[in-house]
């Protein structure tokens, strides 16, 4: 969700955003990012400056560099061989931020967060895919690309706009007045050789931004299926992920619908939503309140059904030393009977395919890069080794058989020499096991064929 608000335009802009001032950005090398960067960079600190090539596309660059002279405000840049430049002057504090935002193929941002990949608009990021690790991409229907010089007519004069220097940008003053002029004044300085004003992005337009579809806080609570009042303390606390409106009429935010649509399935998808279906009175996940309710019963059972603890109630046996047999007592029917809580031939089956899978795929990674020679071992994820450490702990019978079965199907379906997977194994667990090493040595010796120890 891209909820920056840059201060003003640079002059140098290809794509100016409409509403905001313009900024003499004369000294800065608006061709040369590393110039750009250098400028924040000083020894004695307080200011900062960075460059990036944009991998995704040859010739593309993003900067950004602390003013010089008001420190308090940054410059952030963004070029692309085929759409031009972008020059904005942000508050000092959001240029990393701004930086990151350009890390894709985010070019513009504009209207609450609508974005603009050289070809497509799209509406705000908010809809969270987890298997490709990236916001949902929703293009607008029947969007439309303002470009300047569908702005620049007759009635737009440059001598009515305004060029400030960065050392009077005052950033509590509203918006300028009448900003087509400003946008006149802008053309009139660009040179020749510049962009085609017909090639330079202000805004967009589409029917679900027009003025009759957008909608208040009435609305989109209802949408969202939340009462206006709560909607209200969440955009004032900046809580839930409220996307910022597409327009603010007289102080009352408007969102286009879609967004507003868009911002109710992301929060019916979210984890925490997910999770309320399976929460309970005592708003405990089901597995949970079960366990309570099973614990519930076997303590009952033996603190008030057998005769010889339930005397211990009276008075005179509420000493320390009986609590504590009690305490044990109880502690050790759980412990005992862990399986009642997670199955332990379970759980092993899925640390055995999830080793395999690592083996697999540190096998891929030697024959892509060519490594044709003897392996030593393969590397287990921590997370992977620790749940391998559990089952040791706490299951060595079922943790003796799941050594073996691991390192029989390695060799049978991986072609992984079994010396290679025990390797693998004590190394992982040398890493992050947490039983002592005399205890680990020696149950791995009786579990894996015989090797190295470490």
């Amino acid at each position: 969700m891209h909820r920056l608000q840059p201060v003003a335009n640079g002059l140098h802009t290809d794509h100016p955003v409409p509403g905001l001032p313009f900024v003499d950005d004369s000294h800065l090398p608006v061709d040369d990012p590393a110039a750009v960067e250098a400028i924040g960079r000083h020894e004695e600190g307080g200011t900062w400056g960075r460059w990036d090539k944009d991998r995704q596309v040859e010739g593309a660059w993003l900067a950004f560099t602390t003013d010089p002279i008001r420190q308090d405000l940054a410059w952030v840049l963004r070029y692309h061989p085929d759409h031009g430049r972008t020059v904005l002057l942000v508050p000092d504090k959001d240029a990393s931020p701004w930086h990151s935002s350009w890390w894709g193929p985010q070019l513009l941002f504009r209207q609450g967060g609508y974005w603009w990949d050289g070809t497509t608009w799209y509406r705000p990021d908010q809809i969270w895919d987890t298997p490709s690790e990236r916001f949902e991409r929703r293009p607008v229907k029947a969007a439309t690309t303002i470009t300047a010089a569908d702005l620049l007519d007759d009635n737009a004069h440059p001598n009515g706009g305004r060029l400030l220097k960065v050392a009077n940008v005052d950033l509590e003053a509203p918006a300028p007045d009448s900003w087509n002029d400003h946008l006149a004044m802008w053309a009139s300085r660009r040179p020749r050789n510049a962009r085609p004003l017909s090639q330079c992005v202000v805004r967009l337009s589409a029917p679900e931004l027009a003025a009759d579809q957008l909608i208040g806080v009435a609305e989109m609570a209802q949408i969202g299926n939340i009462a206006a009042s709560t909607l209200r303390a969440y955009i004032a606390r900046n809580q839930r992920d409220v996307p910022p409106p597409q327009a603010t009429v007289n102080g009352r935010n408007l969102w286009a619908r879609p967004v507003a649509m868009d911002w109710a399935e992301g929060r019916d998808r979210s984890p925490e939503s997910a999770a309320a279906r399976l929460a309970t009175d005592d708003d405990l996940p089901i597995g949970l309140a079960e366990l309570r309710q099973q614990l519930t019963r076997r303590f009952f059972g033996a603190l008030w059904e057998r005769p010889d603890w339930r005397k211990r109630w009276a008075l005179r046996f509420r000493t320390e030393k009986a609590v504590h047999e009690v305490a044990d007592e109880l502690a050790l029917s759980v412990a005992a009977d862990t399986d009642s809580i997670i199955n332990a031939h379970d759980l092993a089956a899925t640390v055995r395919h999830a080793i395999l899978d690592e083996f697999a795929s540190g096998k891929e990674l030697d024959e892509s890069l060519g490594d044709t020679g003897p392996t030593t071992f393969y590397g287990i994820t921590t997370p992977v080794a620790k749940m391998l450490d559990w089952i040791i702990r706490h299951h060595p019978r079922t943790a003796h058989y799941l050594i073996g079965e691991i390192i029989g199907d390695a060799e049978r379906r991986l072609a992984i020499p079994r010396d290679v997977s025990a390797e693998s194994i004590r190394t992982a667990l040398g890493l992050d096991s947490t039983l002592p090493r005399p205890v680990r040595l020696a149950f791995l010796d009786r579990a894996l064929p015989s090797g190295p120890t470490r």
